[in-house]
């Protein structure tokens, strides 16, 4: 038996340096080629890291949170001698072969569907919800912790006698010896018994009352809705990006965190001002994605000489675009939001003006001289603001994609950037840069352009502002579009060109079907 040494590989990208943010195995686990070992953060991204090697796990060489140099040995891995090989599959089987008939397997599932039960009467979900999940494979009993949850086969649904799982069974005997004028009080105090309807009149007429308020509500599963109660927050204010259209478990925690951001800074000050002189001062090692974008940012802002235009679009007609969008069978699951408009506008607009697609090389030739190439392609990158840092994943060859499959992608971009699985390659070749920081209510901004581009575009919030329309003012949705060029390759008569044309498709987006 020998122990082979895993060195920290390079990913690909040229970098030196990682960090391991978790370990997915432990001393005396089995693995096999490809088996994901652990999680490291590199400066672009959080990578998983296969094992290249099949055995047991004989040493974790370093310990969470440590970063190490590339080539570093990170964890060692036996393999068992020819002679030893065969035992393997043997002391596997006895492991697997209980499981089936294990209780303790079986019962999981049980537990979780008696919660949504109670869930549902507590929290109000309708009942034709829970057919949608009917047939799935009652496995998981993370109910509602991400889109599978979807999946968890629900049991035929009881009324909750407000006691232990056990309780109704036994109740229900002494109920058979009691008069059949005895019935309807008991039904009745079961009913009374149900925190669900405490408040609410008794009577046929609870359901009726329970479902027509619920009829425009957002969609979420019960466990969704019991976070968002905890947390104050209202699921209408909430970006959606489950399968069906449903708010998640995920969507939830990345609201709250967004939400809360500034006040927990706040917080942590004040906090920090009633302690001990020496721990007033909160040091935080910046490392990572962090110190990647640090680096990147300030060399763009002192490199390029950047140049800012706004410009204000009446939104209104992208507005309704998106409302039918929503509405047609076609996107029907898919998430469409006004950024995907300005997306598709984006690209349009960069067809017509070329150079704002383009990157500016120092001394391309060797000897001093620069050149400006230009892209026929478009890599659409999107800046996603996550735990570990602001990322810029992009769109490849965005401008072959039809209207669903850029909606299709930008989903997966904004999924995978905020579950931290962005990868390095989705990050690289970066054509034009958009910002969307009217999500967090933000009218506009003058944005530093991705190092490697020489253009990138605000997207403000879009809210509804008097505006004077054939003479009128009337209400109508108004956004303010904020441009960055670098002013080495896009002039002034060139971003401001690029700016309109983008404009004019938030203003009428029929223009893309020119």
């Amino acid at each position: 038996m020998t122990v082979k040494k895993f060195n920290l590989p390079d990913v690909g990208e040229g970098l030196t340096e990682a960090e391991v943010v978790s370990w997915k195995v432990k001393p005396g686990d089995t693995v096999a080629i490809n088996d994901v070992i652990c999680e490291i953060e590199t400066a672009k991204s959080l990578v998983e890291l296969p094992s290249p090697y099949a055995g047991t796990v004989a040493e974790l060489l370093v310990a969470e949170g440590v970063t190490v140099e590339v080539g570093t040995a990170i964890i060692g891995i036996s393999d068992n001698a020819p002679g030893e090989s065969e035992p393997a599959p043997a002391t596997a089987s006895p492991a697997v072969e209980p499981a089936p008939a294990s209780a303790a397997v079986a019962a999981p599932p049980a537990e979780p569907a008696a919660e949504q039960i109670v869930e549902t009467l507590m929290y109000g979900k309708l009942p034709d919800d829970a057919g949608t999940s009917e047939g799935g494979p009652a496995a998981s009993p993370l109910v509602g912790s991400g889109p599978k949850a979807d999946a968890v086969k629900r049991r035929p649904r009881k009324r909750p006698e407000g006691a232990a799982p056990a309780a109704p069974s036994t109740a229900q005997e002494p109920v058979a010896e009691q008069p059949a004028t005895a019935a309807p009080s008991t039904a009745q105090a079961t009913a009374t018994a149900s925190p669900a309807t405490a408040s609410q009149a008794p009577g046929p007429t609870r359901l009726g009352v329970a479902v027509s308020g619920l009829v425009n509500r957002v969609l979420a599963k019960p466990p969704v809705r019991k976070i968002a109660r905890e947390l104050g927050i209202d699921l209408a204010d909430v970006v959606a990006t489950g399968a069906r259209g449903e708010v998640t478990r995920e969507d939830v925690v990345s609201y709250q965190s967004q939400r809360d951001a500034e006040v927990d800074k706040a917080d942590k000050f004040w906090a920090a001002s009633r302690k001990p002189q020496d721990q007033r001062v909160e040091r935080i090692p910046v490392k990572g994605v962090r110190r990647a974008t640090a680096k990147a940012m300030v060399e763009s802002a002192f490199t390029a000489p950047h140049v800012s235009i706004f410009v204000d679009v009446d939104a209104s007609r992208t507005m309704e675009f998106v409302k039918r969008l929503k509405a047609s069978r076609d996107f029907e699951g898919i998430k469409v939001s006004p950024l995907l408009i300005l997306s598709k506008a984006v690209i349009w607009a960069a067809a017509r003006n070329p150079s704002v697609n383009a990157t500016w090389v120092e001394n391309a030739d060797g000897n001093g001289n620069a050149e400006i190439h230009v892209k026929h392609y478009m890599n659409l990158g999107i800046a996603a603001a996550t735990p570990r840092g602001l990322m810029v994943p992009n769109i490849k060859d965005a401008q072959d994609l039809s209207l669903k499959e850029l909606a299709l992608a930008l989903n997966e971009l904004a999924s995978t950037a905020r579950a931290g699985k962005t990868q390095p390659s989705q990050m690289q070749g970066g054509s034009l840069t958009i910002t969307n920081i009217g999500a967090l209510g933000i009218d506009t901004g003058t944005p530093i352009i991705n190092p490697g581009e020489v253009a990138i575009v605000a997207f403000g919030t879009i809210k509804q502002k008097p505006w004077v329309l054939d003479g009128e003012v009337i209400p109508r949705w108004i956004t303010t579009l904020g441009g960055s060029f670098d002013h080495r390759v896009v002039d002034g008569d060139l971003s401001a060109r690029f700016m309109a044309d983008v404009a004019s498709i938030l203003e009428e987006p029929a223009l893309l079907l020119d």
